[in-house]
């Protein structure tokens, strides 16, 4: 009986033993913040230094603009060089991959603008041909336009590139699904017409997520299309491609087509909900959840994921066949309680 125990407890030790191992093992070490003042330039470094041959070159491109350079200097987080300029308001446009102008926005800056007196928030520009491009200055250029202003006082940046990088965190920011994904596939096909080589691959950090391009797609094909109803399901099935812009942009026009065809089925169904007396304006997500074959399926790793066109294909069957007699009052309500997937 003693050697029992003996053995018993050796066990239970080794039991423990075992377990703080693999629960120190499954620690991650912790990120280690920069100390405070560690990082970028100083004051006095951001004021100095020799101008790199690319903003000296920014400098000449605003003069033949009709412009003028007020100061160059480095921006103070990674030290790269820019030009603080005033140009001919006309001679500055708007990034033309940016989502669509909100008028009431426009509207308000420009009544907002004459009574502090002032303009005092440079856009950010980057050269175009002989013109200025801004990823993020569309409702203020507009404002400035309707205002009568001449001119502008910009941030130019050397590097053209950028201001997919900038609209990229504008995009972060949109007012909802529709504008992003139309910034999105709008970029997607300036891209394609200035380096056909590149991927989408090569611009995930601008594109955020590949779901984002198809849905983008839907948009300019149906300005009523109700993207969120089924971004759930597109994120999950959609991956970056690795081919040329101008292919993987054609491969979306077809996954933009099916997705379309989706949404008129469940139309038809919502159709069916509202002949057997729904009245919810939540009837299209319930749809879409109750065809949607991944719902009670776990998200596994990218080269896991559903295929795009198996998927959406037994959806559109399943929404051939929607039989509205098998949705209660009470999964209406529910859908209404937790607000469905509508845009």
């Amino acid at each position: 009986m003693a050697k029992a125990k003996t053995t018993g407890s050796a066990k239970t030790t080794a039991s423990k033993s075992t377990g703080t191992k693999k629960a120190t093992a499954a620690k991650k070490p912790r990120k280690v913040k920069p100390a405070a003042g560690s990082v970028g330039l100083t004051a006095g470094e951001v004021a100095s230094g020799e101008p790199s041959d690319e903003v000296t070159t920014v400098k000449g491109l605003v003069e033949e603009a009709g412009g003028h350079v007020l100061a160059t200097y480095r921006e103070p987080f990674g030290g790269h060089w820019v030009a603080l300029a005033a140009l001919p308001l006309d001679r500055v446009k708007p990034t033309p991959y940016q989502r669509e102008l909100s008028k009431a926005h426009a509207d308000r800056l420009a009544s907002v603008i004459p009574k502090v007196g002032r303009f005092l928030d440079p856009v950010i520009a980057v050269p175009d041909g002989g013109n200025f491009i801004s990823p993020n200055g569309m409702h203020r250029l507009k404002a400035l336009e309707t205002l009568g202003a001449k001119s502008v006082v910009a941030l130019v940046m050397p590097e053209p590139e950028i201001a997919f990088r900038i609209l990229a965190l504008n995009t972060e920011k949109a007012h909802n699904l529709k504008d992003k994904a139309l910034e999105v596939v709008r970029m997607a096909r300036a891209v394609a017409a200035a380096d056909p080589k590149k991927s989408e691959t090569d611009m995930a950090f601008e594109f955020e997520v590949a779901s984002l391009v198809t849905i983008g797609v839907c948009y300019e094909k149906n300005a009523r299309f109700s993207g969120g109803a089924y971004n759930s399901v597109v994120s999950r099935t959609e991956t970056f491609s690795t081919d040329p812009m101008s292919t993987s942009l054609k491969m979306r026009e077809k996954h933009a087509d099916k997705l379309l065809e989706l949404d008129v089925a469940v139309g038809a169904a919502v159709e069916k909900l509202k002949a057997a007396g729904f009245t919810s304006g939540y009837l299209k997500p319930i749809v879409v959840a109750r065809v949607n074959p991944l719902r009670f399926v776990k998200p596994g790793k990218d080269d896991a994921r559903p295929d795009f066109d198996k998927t959406i294909d037994k959806m559109i069957e399943g929404a051939k066949k929607f039989d509205p007699s098998k949705v209660k009052a009470q999964d209406v309500a529910i859908a209404a309680a937790v607000g469905g997937g509508e845009d």
